[in-house]
């Protein structure tokens, strides 16, 4: 095939946008270099310019750092203002705009590279043959580097060719498709198709909540629009922050260099109990456990064991002083405790009002007892509170009467006395519900067994407390974002949701995920059940992406299949991909298990060369498995280890080319069900094999048994 007739034009402009971006670094670094140089003395004003100039340079040589990554990937000729919309190519006057990873200008500071989140680049993007968007043609590159390999053209002004034809997939897109997979997800800037674009720019204000099935690059999608905001709305983003929360650590490294490759290397990753500071999940529990616990009850119950800690004394206190005693009878204590409970503010603040509130009391009775006619001499009032305050009875009615708290104590103090946790949960939980809550307290705090749902919890009783001493600066203090990104979002529980909302600035949050997929402890079955557990007023909006990329038509077939029985009102996304081998499915003895597994997973990584595969089992079976597969499954991390032995809890937002199930019956009793075997069925991008000795389940059973195109 001859070369396009503009690779040689097109070659040399991307060198010589390289060649720019070189000395844009260069005049960066000098300007480090500089600040550097002067020294650490001078005014502090001169020191604190000289720390804005190092730290916003080195900030940004990071963001034209593209490490490997092709800086200039497309281009879009559109009409010039006043051309018609529907002339042919070359008919009318014609603007011509390079597309890239990120800006650069020409040495005259003229536009050289769009960077792809200008309002400009938009029609790369959006423009199709039915909505051209004054674009006359869209050009992808193939490039390797500084090098250009390839150029594919899309007409999609062209008289009479009918415009569906100019809404078929491009090359691009299938080629990124095909390309075999790593560790780490690429970021899919060159290929954003326009159901994409209209997530990632969409307004930052309220909560958008993106629907999308597994392969329809939701999370790729959230990414993105992370790195949109950061562009869009550098103030106030970058000083209020931006937060991607994901569902576990091992997806956490699987993304870590998405936003990095997009120039943005100030969002913070954190899965939901990262955001808990101070504390980290030490112990596991039942599923049940924890979906009582994430249950939306527990914050009624929490607020209530917070008032319980909150009660009038039961004896009198009584108090020497000199000659007199003084006395704050329990009917006085309570007036203090309800004075103190109608006061605004968190619990531990209003300790200092139910203090002065006593100290008062007191006090006025040793003014009494020193009047004139006493001829005692007064004691001055400071003095006299400062002594009151040290004595030891006076602190035990304090305690007993409005105890400061931390978040940690009050959970651990709760579970663990069982009279507490009655009287919080008397009406709101059942007797064998606060029965499965009760926990043996711990001698040492550092010895408590917290869980991942416990977390969410003292988050909560941290909120409704405050700081455990009043009036200074909390040590573990709440950070709050401008914007918050949340994958896998239907796995989260309502507890956890409400630390969400904690740390929303605004309300303004991205919330991705699929009801299809929802298999945690709190599966919601529609949006509304979870975006209630926000506590936001603003706008929701409810977009869906309904195109599968990842998964090939075939092994998409029997997923969905499965998932028809799983959740009968739910429906899988289409697959773009028509390709793809059925997927082989195969009946082992149990004494075979392993050795077939391994055997399979060996094969498809010797048949792959490059790519990932995946081996999805049971958590007893994982390992046996790893064990059996010896160096080929070890690794620092599971997903940089030549093949990646996960449980199914753990792959989801995960993609492979290439894995075996294994034990389907197994992954739906641990798994949550047939929607936990729906997830591992759709991780694969080219080959899926099952391996089962158990009878498989009905639903899979009956997909396997029916052709793909019956």
């Amino acid at each position: 095939m001859a070369p396009h007739p503009d690779l040689a034009a097109e070659q040399a402009f991307i060198k010589e946008a390289y060649a720019r971006l070189a000395e844009m670094r260069a005049a960066v670094t000098a300007r480090v270099e500089e600040a550097l140089a002067s020294g650490r003395g001078g005014t502090p004003q001169a020191r604190t310019e000289r720390d804005v100039v190092v730290r916003t340079g080195l900030a940004r040589l990071e963001q034209l750092d593209l490490t490997g990554r092709s800086l200039v990937f497309g281009r879009i000729d559109r009409l010039a203002p006043g051309g018609d919309d529907g002339a042919a190519a070359g008919e009318a006057p014609v603007e011509t705009f390079h597309i890239g990873r990120l800006g650069v200008l020409s040495g005259s500071l003229e536009p050289l590279v769009v960077d792809w989140r200008a309002p400009i680049a938009e029609p790369f993007y959006r423009a199709t043959g039915r909505n051209p968007m004054g674009v006359v043609r869209r050009r992808h590159f193939a490039t390797e580097g500084e090098e250009l390999l390839g150029i594919e053209d899309e007409e999609l002004s062209l008289a009479g060719v009918d415009a569906t034809d100019r809404d078929a997939p491009s090359g691009a897109l299938l080629a990124a498709l095909a390309r075999a997979r790593s560790g780490h997800m690429r970021d899919i800037v060159a290929t954003v198709q326009a159901e994409q674009d209209e997530v990632i720019r969409a307004p930052l204000p309220g909560v958008l909540v993106v629907q999308g099935g597994p392969g329809t690059g939701k999370t790729a999608v959230a990414l993105h629009r992370a790195a949109y905001l950061l562009y869009t709305y550098r103030f106030p983003l970058e000083r209020q922050g931006v937060l991607v929360v994901g569902p576990n650590q091992v997806f956490l490294r699987y993304i870590n260099q998405v936003l990095p490759s997009l120039g943005e290397s100030g969002v913070v990753l954190s899965t939901v109990e990262g955001l808990v500071s101070g504390l980290r999940p030490r112990a596991s529990e039942p599923a049940s456990l924890s979906r009582l616990k994430g249950d939306a009850r527990m914050a009624r119950l929490l607020a209530k064991a917070v008032r319980d800690r909150q009660r009038p004394l039961r004896r009198p206190l009584e108090v020497g002083f000199g000659a007199t005693t003084l006395r704050l009878t329990p009917d006085e204590s309570a007036r203090i405790v309800r004075a103190a409970r109608s006061a605004r503010g968190a619990h531990n603040a209003r300790r200092g009002l139910v203090e002065r509130l006593v100290l008062a009391h007191l006090a006025g009775q040793v003014r009494a007892d020193q009047a004139p006619s006493s001829g005692l001499p007064p004691v001055a009032d400071g003095d006299l509170r400062a002594e009151l305050r040290s004595d030891a009875a006076v602190l035990a009615a304090l305690d007993r009467m409005w105890p400061r708290l931390t978040g940690e104590e009050l959970v651990h103090d709760l579970f663990g006395a069982v009279p507490l946790l009655r009287l919080a949960g008397a009406g709101l939980f059942s007797s064998s519900e606060l029965a499965a809550l009760e926990r043996p307290r711990s001698a040492d705090a550092e010895a408590i067994p917290w869980t991942a749902a416990d977390l969410a919890l003292v988050d909560e009783a941290r909120a409704l407390l405050g700081p455990p001493r009043g009036g200074g600066p909390e040590p573990d203090a709440v950070r709050t974002y401008g914007h918050i990104l949340v994958d896998e979002v239907q796995e989260l529980t309502p507890m956890q949701l409400r630390v969400l909302a904690r740390r929303s600035l605004a309300g303004s949050m991205t919330l991705v995920g699929d009801l299809a997929q929802a298999t945690g402890p709190a599966a919601p079955t529609s949006w509304s059940d979870l975006t209630r557990h926000l506590g936001v007023a603003a706008p929701l909006r409810l977009v869906e992406l309904g195109v599968n990329y990842r998964t090939p038509a075939p092994l998409l077939s029997l997923a969905a299949a499965v998932l028809e029985e799983a959740a009968p009102g739910l429906v899988a996304p289409v697959s773009l991909r028509g390709d793809g081998d059925v997927p082989d499915v195969r009946k082992v003895d149990p004494a075979e298990l392993v050795a077939e597994v391994t055997g399979a997973a060996t094969a498809l990584r010797e048949e792959l060369g490059a790519g990932t595969v995946g081996v999805v089992c049971p958590a007893a079976l994982q390992p046996r498995i790893a064990e059996a597969l010896g160096d080929a499954a070890r690794s620092d991390s599971p997903l940089e280890a030549p093949i990646a032995v996960l449980p199914v809890g753990i792959v989801k937002g995960l993609e492979f080319d290439a894995v075996v199930v294994v034990e389907p019956t197994a992954l739906v009793e641990e798994g949550e069900g047939l929607r936990a075997l729906y997830v591992a069925l759709t991780r694969a991008t080219r080959s899926l094999t099952v391996v089962h000795a158990q009878p498989l389940p009905p639903a899979l059973a009956r997909a396997v048994a029916t052709p793909v195109d019956a």
